[in-house]
């Protein structure tokens, strides 16, 4: 993990800037490491609810919770949400601990995040990440209702 980029005034960029605001580098940093959106998610027809699953996209190291192939992700899988400052605010799926979304509502970054921690770990030790909650797609029954959970929140 690269050092955060740190304000004239001491401030971390990630209280000073918006999302609109950063880097590329400083746009990746965000992301915590989880896991979460990479699950398999199915949708109410009737309701538009999102469900998660316990399945996971096959790219994701169910292990370290971090793609195979990120830089070329959407080749693999072409519908593979490719998260931005554009569409962050209208992914109503994201989970409530993502650190986009949290900081897209004008919250804070969560103690347990790898920029605060300084830990690239931090997310599985707090327990926040998927790892040992998830299948890969490779190894899932096709009736993903089988594996429909009631996290993440």
């Amino acid at each position: 993990m690269t050092e955060p980029t740190v304000e004239t005034g001491n401030e971390p960029f990630w209280e000073t800037k918006t999302l609109d605001e950063m880097t590329t580098e400083e746009w990746e940093s965000i992301c915590d490491g989880c896991g979460k959106c990479c699950l398999h998610k199915l949708q109410d027809e009737d309701t538009d609810f999102v469900y998660y699953t316990s399945v996971a996209c096959r790219l994701l190291d169910c292990e370290t919770c971090s793609c195979k192939d990120y830089p070329n992700r959407t080749q693999h899988v072409p519908d593979c949400v490719q998260l931005s400052q554009e569409n962050v605010t209208t992914l109503s799926w994201m989970p409530s601990t993502c650190a986009y979304r949290l900081m897209a509502e004008g919250k804070g970054l969560p103690d347990w995040h790898p920029l605060i921690t300084g830990r690239t770990d931090s997310t599985i030790a707090a327990g926040m990440s998927i790892k040992g909650m998830v299948i890969s797609e490779d190894d899932a029954h096709p009736d993903l209702t089988r594996y429909i959970v009631k996290w993440p929140a």
